[in-house]
Formats: structure tokens, sequence, C-alpha cells
């Protein structure tokens, strides 16, 4: 009988693909609710290791979960040190050429 993937292990393989983790993370971004972006954020984090990235960016290992977590808050330098450590960076995109014509 074949072994079938289970949902996680599947979806860590194809966040290792940077161009597949940017569009998650991108889509994770806009929803209105930031703990999706967080919750995002770890399965990218996961993917890529999450003992080695608490290690490279000198967090903890417990607090580098708990603020990646749906409840966690990240201060802005921390997050973008752990982008930074996976390959991302955040950008300013305009929503529609028109919002803030005047």
């Amino acid at each position: 009988m074949k072994k079938t993937k289970t949902y996680r292990a599947d979806l860590r393989k194809r966040l290792k693909n940077t161009e597949y983790a940017r569009e998650y993370l991108n889509a994770a971004l806009a929803d209105e609710d930031r703990r999706v972006f967080l919750l995002a954020l770890r399965d990218v984090a996961d993917a890529h290791g999450m003992s080695r990235l608490a290690t490279s960016t000198k967090i903890s290992r417990e607090h580098f979960y708990r603020m990646l977590s749906k409840g966690g808050n990240p201060q802005w330098d921390t997050l973008r040190k752990v982008l930074d450590k996976i390959g991302f960076r955040l950008l300013i995109d305009l929503k529609n050429h028109h919002a803030l014509a005047a």
C-alpha cells in the first residue's frame, strides 16, 4: 500500500520554494487579521527549520515559537530579523493608483 503524504509535510516541502513561500506570505498579509500572517510566517519558518532560525536570530526557541503563534506579538525588529534570515523583506505597494490622488 502506498503511503500518503500529510498536508503539513507537503506544505513544508512547498514552502521551501522561495517563490511559493513569497506568495503564501503575501496572501496571508492581505488578510485583515494579523494572526493569519504570523501563522503563515510560522509555517515558512518551520519549513526552514525553527530551531536553526531561532539560533541564527539569537531568539530563544521558546520565545521564537511563542512570537509566531496565533497570540504572538513580535516586535518590528524581531519580525524583520526572521524575514531576513529566510530571505524576505517587507515592501509597500500601491493598492490602486488612484488611492492617494488629490
